[in-house]
């Protein structure tokens, strides 16, 4: 573990530091990403792990950067492949993004990541926070990548008591953190933050006897270690019912792709749609596919019901088996459609529900499911 020049904490760094950098030199997490200190691979891991846990993560990572070594590599692969490659681990616009700023990196930068937090924001799908990690991790500038880990561990440490994402509540986090924060040891102490918060300093049960920051810990002394972070009042997270049909034209399938821009834009999908008040399943999904596709189908037998929940919305798929009666399918809410072989499912990058649609389909046929 890098953490001065000499492999020493720096003199100047304050006794939090000393104690936090000391820790982390011991329990630091042992993650792929980590191993050397490329731009490139901070910069991947770190959109991978936005809205998903770094042991999920992993064999992605690991799976990525071995298909796709460089940001020249990345840039030269088609959007099937990025998005194939991305299956499983949602969000599919963070997928977008990379490829979009890899060539801009090619084109503009030479393969190469800029190392200021400025030029990092100009990057299709780079925000604060992402630009403030790669600078810090990736380059060891002197910068705070406040992410939920460090929300938490910050929070409880000054007892912050307003809400941590609130502009006001992220100033204070910042402006602590930097000051405790050794110069050239940005790398280092913003990776300990992150591992103390997810290693230690947990959301529901924090093991205060285990954390090296235990003596200077405002909401340990004052018993409400607890209630920090502050959180707003939980909003009630909607429930939506979507059709899908499965239609069939001999041995073949019919799927679109999503337009861009859309949840889930650029991935393939079976045609379907929201169930609206009063109708039911058959007849929402007779008119959806109206709209979608401009046909008229015969509904048949339910191939199953599928459950997914996204960050703002659950939702409860009903696929069914159907059967065209008039008209020629048209691409009129995709940006193409195509008929396939259930066995050519399996090369078209889908979202997790589609996936298990296509599962469904393939043991049907007795294929071998598609592995994600």
């Amino acid at each position: 573990m890098i953490l001065s020049e000499t492999g020493t904490i720096p003199h100047m760094a304050s006794t939090i530091a000393q104690a936090l950098l000391a820790w982390y030199a011991e329990h630091a997490r042992d993650l792929p990403w980590r191993r050397q200190r490329d731009p490139y691979a901070v910069w991947v891991s770190e959109v991978m792990l936005q809205q998903t846990r770094a042991d999920t993560v992993v064999p992605y990572y690991l799976r990525w950067m071995d298909r796709f070594p460089t940001v020249e590599a990345f840039a030269s692969a088609s959007r099937d492949e990025v998005l194939r490659m991305w299956e499983g681990l949602g969000y599919y616009r963070r997928a977008h993004n990379l490829h979009q700023a890899a060539h801009i990196l090619v084109v503009e930068y030479d393969g190469k990541l800029p190392n200021e937090v400025d030029k990092l924001r100009d990057l299709p799908g780079i925000g604060p926070y992402t630009a403030a990690a790669i600078a810090a991790i990736a380059f060891n500038q002197d910068v705070i990548a406040i992410d939920g880990n460090l929300r938490r561990v910050l929070s409880r440490l000054i007892d912050l008591t307003i809400d941590p994402r609130s502009s006001e509540g992220e100033r204070c986090l910042r402006s602590w953190a930097l000051r405790e924060c050794p110069s050239g040891q940005s790398s280092a102490f913003n990776q300990a933050l992150m591992d103390l918060g997810a290693m230690v300093c947990l959301p529901r049960t924090p093991n205060c006897d285990a954390c090296p920051l235990v003596r200077s810990c405002l909401a340990l002394k004052r018993g409400v270690q607890d209630e920090r972070p502050m959180k707003p009042p939980r909003k009630q997270i909607p429930h939506i019912t979507v059709t899908a049909a499965v239609l069939r034209d001999g041995e073949h399938v019919l799927i679109g792709r999503r337009p861009e821009g859309v949840l889930l834009g650029g991935l393939w999908e079976f045609p379907g749609g929201r169930l609206e008040p009063e109708e039911t399943l058959e007849s929402c999904l007779r008119r959806e596919i109206g709209e979608e596709i401009g046909v008229e189908i015969e509904v048949g037998a339910r191939l199953g019901v599928f459950d997914h929940a996204y960050t703002h919305f659950r939702v409860t798929v009903h696929a069914f088996e159907c059967k065209l009666i008039r008209g020629e399918p048209q691409a009129i809410d995709h940006s193409e459609i195509r008929w396939v072989s259930p066995e050519q499912l399996r090369e078209y990058p889908m979202g997790k529900i589609d996936r298990a649609i296509s599962t469904t389909i393939l043991q049907a046929t007795d294929q071998p499911p598609i592995e994600g």
